[in-house]
């Protein structure tokens, strides 16, 4: 491999990869949250939304800047998701307000968790941007704080929602492993062919049951069963 790493355009084209995966999970995030914000039933409520979607459209405005430096055109480099995103958004569309919230709560944490663990595969300038991005605790505090109140104010809802939870985490990881399987780029970047140690299939398994184990947390603290 080439004392900088990007200068092989293979790991350089791994590393768009990962940066153009976020940023259309960004830019989609601040869709869904501008969208859950006009339903807000409040006017704090639909202030603290808003302000999310600002947050997210600035994650987006980052990593497609970092896509910039890297010489990719942002729209060319989210193309290969759009069809993916897509669709788990339809297998996962919210029934109401709550269920957004909460898809946005426990959905965007799985993402971020994943790409987390992906993010030690890059070079260290993209994996700074990246985990700039992925810095959420203000955002997840405040959903967690808005489904909670809602939840305090309608708590017959709590099974249903615990369900939605679990479907959310099944879809979410589906989809994980399906963009790292669809992807060449992403598979050579987990499998370590870039130098690290990568993943062998046990180790692959090890990930996605800490996966489990944060969403279990995430779950528990929203007062839902996993």
């Amino acid at each position: 491999m080439p004392s900088d790493p990007l200068d092989d355009l293979a790991f350089r084209g791994a590393v768009g990869d990962v940066l153009a995966v976020l940023a259309y999970g960004e830019i989609s995030a601040f869709s869904r949250l501008a969208t859950d914000a006009d339903l807000a039933p409040t006017l704090a409520g639909r202030e603290q939304l808003a302000r999310l979607a600002m947050t997210a459209f600035g994650n987006y405005d980052l990593l497609a800047g970092r896509l910039r430096e890297l010489g990719v055109d942002p729209e060319d480099a989210v193309a290969p998701y759009v069809a993916s995103f897509t669709a788990y958004h339809e297998r996962t569309r919210p029934s109401n307000w709550l269920e957004g919230i909460v898809k946005a709560y426990v959905g965007d944490g799985i993402a971020t968790d994943f790409f987390r663990e992906i993010a030690a595969y890059v070079d260290p300038t993209s994996r700074a941007v990246i985990l700039r991005a992925l810095d959420d605790q203000v955002r997840s505090d405040q959903l967690l704080d808005i489904a909670r109140v809602a939840l305090i104010a309608d708590p017959v809802v709590s099974g249903r929602l615990a369900l939605w939870g679990r479907r959310l985490m099944g879809e979410a990881l589906s989809q994980a492993q399906r963009v790292a399987a669809e992807r060449e780029s992403l598979a050579s970047l987990l499998s370590g062919r870039f130098g690290g140690p990568g993943f062998d299939l046990a180790q692959l398994g090890e990930m996605f049951q800490r996966l489990a184990e944060r969403h279990t947390d995430r779950m528990a603290r929203l007062g839902l069963s996993a």
